[in-house]
């Protein structure tokens, strides 16, 4: 039976893709025969159900029953260890490729691709790491420089403040200034005309005395 196995196991291995690899070829091959083996059980099933059921016509039916029993085993037994054997070989390839691989990962070849790829990584943790510290960078500066526009336009808006109010203090000074100067030749007007006008009282002539009686 091994052997039977594994002439179909290698006949199909020659008629596959020669672009698929060893342990893809004998993959293939045995899903090809697990489905081969689930097709003749099926068959063999179907087969046997019928005679069964022809044998429920005839008027020895136990009689019957009992010549299908052993040919139904016989021929389950094979399938059976048709699968055993191929569940078997199965798990030696699976333990196989296992080794393989790592027979692979322990080689000077892979430990050297390994390590460049470590080199890779941490020289693109350093690459991401030193992107993020220049962008940190970049925005403390233009936060600092955002800071400062504002402050010397806050400067420059204060001094516009400063000077236009002290524009409108000298205005209301000088305005006040003038109202001063305005008042006071107002009241030396005013103390002038005063003067003049005792003067013209005092210096105004006595009336005449009116005549007596004639």
């Amino acid at each position: 039976m091994k052997k039977l196995f594994l002439f179909l196991l290698f006949s199909t291995l020659g008629v596959a893709s020669s672009a698929q690899t060893p342990d893809e070829l004998v993959s293939a091959a045995t899903d090809r025969e697990r489905q081969r083996i689930n097709t003749e059980r099926a068959t063999l099933e179907a087969a046997f159900d019928a005679e069964e059921d022809a044998c429920y016509k005839k008027f020895f039916v136990n009689s019957c029953l009992n010549a299908i029993k052993p040919r139904r085993r016989e021929a389950m037994a094979d399938l059976k260890l048709r699968e055993v054997a191929l569940n078997e070989q199965e798990r030696r390839q699976k333990a196989a490729e296992q080794v393989r691989k790592i027979e692979e990962k322990s080689s000077p070849e892979a430990e050297r691709q390994a390590a460049e790829r470590r080199a890779k990584a941490l020289e693109d943790t350093k690459a991401r790491e030193e992107r993020t510290r220049q962008k940190a960078s970049d925005r403390v500066d233009l936060q600092q420089n955002e800071a400062a526009n504002a402050a010397t336009a806050a400067g420059k808006d204060q001094g516009a403040k400063q000077r236009a109010q002290a524009r409108v203090d000298k205005q209301a000074a000088s305005a006040k200034e003038a109202q001063i100067y305005k008042d006071k030749q107002q009241e030396a007007q005013e103390r002038k005309a005063s003067r003049e006008q005792r003067l013209r009282e005092q210096t105004k002539p006595a009336a005449k005395p009116l005549p007596g009686p004639g």
